[in-house]
């Protein structure tokens, strides 16, 4: 029997740059897959002589899964390097998913840089069966235009929820807003005890908009949060990823706001 923390190898079906540094790998197994992923959990990718780091799924098709990642250091540089036919181990998944929105609710996914890609799934099973649900709104922020992600998917998400994109620096050309993407909330409807929220992003963006949403009358444990921290092993064995009583790792990445609020106000280490 496979070992949990083994990696199994997959292959690269297709590489697809999304900005200057960053890239999405669509993997498919080459030997039995991993178990099956839900929106918001994550893997353990492995580039092969260089190292892991946990990176949760940006689409999910059956055993093919795609990862969105960045390059900001050795492993996720190798990792933006690899071309088709490349092989990259994965395992997981790990963590904890997003939830399912009730029926009924007002559905609001907030994103800020990369961190639309783990809400990625959660959009894409939300609008597969939006007539269950009131409204649903996708904000999403960014440093600049050139950052945007899934330009492809806009449109199609356009033409079943509310949609609004700024940026903090815009360029020449630039038609949309600009500004911190909490203030896109203002346009946002949603009825605040029949909301269910979901934030992905820098620390600093997803407390400010928790807390105005909060301030707005949602209430605490309908706000889910993705966390990042230092994830090593996944499995809650090293605890280099502890946040208070919190092991993100095992007991996130995913987590409700009552859990969370003032947990944020610690700085990584």
């Amino acid at each position: 029997m496979r070992h949990p923390t083994t990696p199994v190898p997959y292959r690269v079906l297709a590489r697809r740059r999304e900005t200057a540094d960053t890239v999405t790998l669509d993997l498919a197994p080459t030997t039995a897959p991993l178990r099956p992923f839900r929106p918001g959990q994550y893997a353990m990718l492995y580039a092969f002589g260089t190292g892991e780091i946990p990176l949760s799924t940006s689409r999910i098709d059956g055993a093919v899964l795609s990862h969105t990642v960045r390059a900001v250091g050795k492993v996720s540089e190798a990792l933006c390097r690899a071309e088709r036919g490349d092989w990259i181990g994965s395992r997981g998944p790990y963590g904890t998913a997003w939830q399912t929105p009730p029926g009924g609710s007002d559905v609001l996914i907030v994103s800020g840089g990369v961190g639309l890609a783990p809400l990625r799934p959660l959009i894409e099973e939300v609008l597969a069966r939006a007539e269950a649900y009131g409204t649903v709104s996708v904000l999403a922020g960014y440093r600049d235009p050139g950052e945007q992600l899934f330009l492809d998917d806009l449109p199609r998400w356009r033409s079943r929820a509310h949609v609004e994109v700024t940026v903090d620096r815009p360029e020449p050309g630039w038609c949309g807003a600009t500004g911190l993407v909490t203030a896109l909330l203002a346009d946002a409807v949603f009825r605040p005890d029949r909301c269910a929220a979901y934030l992905c992003g820098p620390e600093v963006m997803m407390r400010a908009t928790a807390r105005e949403l909060s301030r707005r009358g949602v209430p605490a444990d309908r706000i889910r949060v993705s966390l990042e921290r230092n994830m090593r092993c996944a499995t809650g064995w090293c605890g280099h990823c502890q946040l208070g009583p919190v092991l993100v790792c095992r007991d996130g990445p995913v987590l409700g706001w009552d859990l969370v609020d003032g947990l944020l106000d610690t700085p990584e280490r």
